[in-house]
């Protein structure tokens, strides 16, 4: 069987992934974050999902912005609600964008985002891509992918970052849409 033939007899949750240089955003897209090997999923509503490396938080306690804390990235299921633009360009890269991270469980805002970085080319290329202060950051290219996808979404995108794929991603995402249910309602009616 060809393999054209072969992808369409099977579930969207069954295809492979999509290589990240052919994703298409959708309304109702998730983004689900790794920290352990450091890969990023942006998943559709049908289960087709993609996947990039990132770079998450140190694992060490640092001094940043006059604080002193854990900069590991936590574990936890947020949304994505704001969308900011900062002065510092070497943090935030060469346009400043920065997605913040709200809390799910309070919906309190964090100082948690996501954003690329004047070195994420090198970061994300490094082995080891534990160097931020606890944010996630991805190239520039699918900064600007995830930023399609909460526009799609009515400004909103649903994150978690876990720390192992203990699960696959349909049951993630699923957890992910539980604790969010009115971003799913929302992404079914567009």
């Amino acid at each position: 069987m060809h393999s054209l033939a072969l992808a369409a007899t099977l579930l969207p949750s069954e295809q492979g992934p999509q290589d990240i240089a052919d994703w298409q955003p959708e309304a109702g897209d998730v983004f689900i974050a790794d920290t352990d090997e450091n890969i990023g999923y942006l998943v559709h509503p049908d289960g087709i999902q993609t996947s990039f490396p990132i770079v998450t938080g140190q694992r060490s306690v640092v001094r940043y912005i006059g604080r002193v804390y854990n900069a590991r990235t936590p574990a936890r299921a947020w949304t994505v609600l704001s969308k900011d633009i900062k002065g510092d360009r070497t943090t935030f890269g060469k346009d400043g964008t920065f997605l913040r991270l709200t809390r799910n469980s309070t919906d309190e805002d964090t100082p948690y985002g996501i954003h690329s970085h004047r070195s994420a080319v090198k970061m994300l290329a490094d082995d080891y891509r534990y160097r931020s202060m606890g944010c996630i950051i991805v190239s520039y290219d699918v900064l600007a992918i995830i930023e399609s996808t909460f526009a799609l979404s009515g400004n909103r995108l649903p994150v978690l970052t876990v720390n192992g794929m203990d699960k696959d991603i349909a049951s993630l995402r699923e957890e992910l849409i539980e604790s969010a249910p009115e971003y799913d309602s929302f992404a079914m009616d567009r």
